[in-house]
């Protein structure tokens, strides 16, 4: 049948994701770093993906697709999302997310709250996405394994972007001294005031200390 759906430019998409989160029926995924619809009977042509996509790479047409298929989407949520009802949903804003990756002028840098992490600290601290990840950008390295200075990157990302505040959240072991050290020099550099503050975890998973 002849019915509005989405359109995905691929040539716009900068792979950020936001689209994919934003769809409800889970018509859209990400493949290759760029947003495909993957299940054109998914698509209820309502455009909740639209507002989300910061490029302008979705747009509606009118085109033969097959039918939404109501009870399918339902059934597929039932499965595949019913399950993390009562669990922590993820609070993760955008893609990439390892900070040798981002592009320091993406658009959803622009104006945002930063939680820069070590990379250990998803796998220590439980509740993460609640407590840290929620309502930020979320930036994830660890200089040790990476063997990078990630400062030179961090200081173009606060350099071009308004960003309004930091959160370093790091491991209590010494390798992760070089995370922190790595956004202070950035910051020195970029000439940039902006609000930091550095979050420990210990080994056990607790928060050691705030500053």
């Amino acid at each position: 049948m002849i019915r509005r759906i989405i359109r995905i430019d691929e040539e716009k998409c900068n792979g950020c994701g936001l689209c994919a989160t934003a769809c409800h029926e889970g018509a859209i995924g990400m493949i290759g770093g760029k947003a495909k619809l993957l299940r054109e009977d998914y698509c209820d042509g309502l455009g909740d993906c639209l507002p989300a996509c910061p490029t302008g790479a979705i747009s509606f047409e009118e085109r033969e697709a097959k039918v939404y298929d109501e009870k399918a989407v339902l059934e597929a949520k039932r499965k595949d999302g019913g399950a993390q009802t009562d669990c922590v949903r993820s609070s993760l804003q955008q893609w990439p997310v390892q900070i040798k990756l981002v592009p320091p002028t993406a658009p959803w840098l622009k104006d945002a709250r930063l939680l820069i992490a070590a990379d250990c600290t998803a796998y220590a601290y439980a509740n993460l996405h609640n407590d840290f990840m929620k309502d930020k950008i979320t930036l994830i390295g660890c200089p040790k394994l990476d063997g990078v200075n990630y400062a030179e990157k961090l200081e173009q990302i606060f350099t071009y972007n308004d960003i309004r505040n930091i959160t370093v959240l790091r491991m209590e072991v010494p390798c992760c001294g070089g995370l922190s050290y790595a956004v202070a020099s950035a910051l020195k550099e970029s000439g940039k005031d902006i609000p930091c503050r550095v979050v420990t975890i210990g080994i056990d998973g607790d928060i050691c200390t705030e500053s």
